[in-house]
């Protein structure tokens, strides 16, 4: 690694999983079926056929992120990682893109505070070596980015590609997809990109 590292990560899908939450929430309002996978993908994929499927598939995610926040997990390898930074002494820092309320939400879950609350219980702030000052949220795709360049971070892991896409995304920063639904074997079709399907994975590339 360099002598100066910054690493950022995104929340939602990268560290925070809620594959079981799309899931049991999906059912209980009816929206797929007992066979359905617990990915989030698939579930997205079929109500997005569903008729006015966007709209359902956007107010799902208003719940999930929202009042159900609480009942998502940390991918596994994670906290190893984070606590693998910690004793480095290798900076992280968490950018997530969120707004402070969801659409279609009526009871206007302050999104920010749900992340805040959940990355409390889950250690975070007293286990994994992130501090309270090191979490920023962005109302923006773009924001989220102007936020990344300007805490110079010299790494950054994320579950999306649209937001390596983006050209305004720094091309000197070292780009990590996390995809733990990818096929093995697959690749990224951006340029620069390093796929990769665990935090176990991410963990040996940058503690060997």
């Amino acid at each position: 690694m360099p002598e100066r590292i910054l690493i950022g990560v995104d929340l939602d899908n990268t560290l925070a999983c809620y594959d079981e939450v799309f899931r049991r929430i999906a059912l209980q309002e009816g929206l797929i079926g007992e066979k359905t996978p617990s990915s989030k993908e698939r579930i997205r994929d079929s109500i997005r056929l569903l008729p006015n499927g966007e709209r359902l598939w956007t107010r799902l995610q208003a719940i999930v992120y929202g009042p159900s926040m609480n009942q998502a997990t940390l991918f596994e390898g994670a906290s190893d990682f984070l606590k693998s930074c910690a004793k480095n002494q290798v900076r992280t820092v968490i950018v997530s893109h969120k707004t402070r309320t969801a659409r279609l939400d009526d009871k206007e879950v302050n999104l920010r505070e749900a992340a805040l609350d959940w990355l409390k219980q889950s250690g975070f702030f007293s286990e994994l070596g992130i501090q309270n000052n090191d979490v920023f949220f962005e109302s923006t795709r773009v924001e989220k980015i102007t936020r990344i360049r300007d805490l110079e971070c010299t790494h950054f892991i994320d579950d999306l590609t649209d937001v390596f896409a983006e050209e305004s995304f720094p091309k000197e920063i070292q780009k990590f997809l996390f995809s733990p639904h990818a096929p093995h074997g697959s690749s990224s079709t951006l340029e620069n990109v390093h796929p990769c399907r665990s935090w176990a994975e991410l963990h040996s590339l940058f503690f060997p």
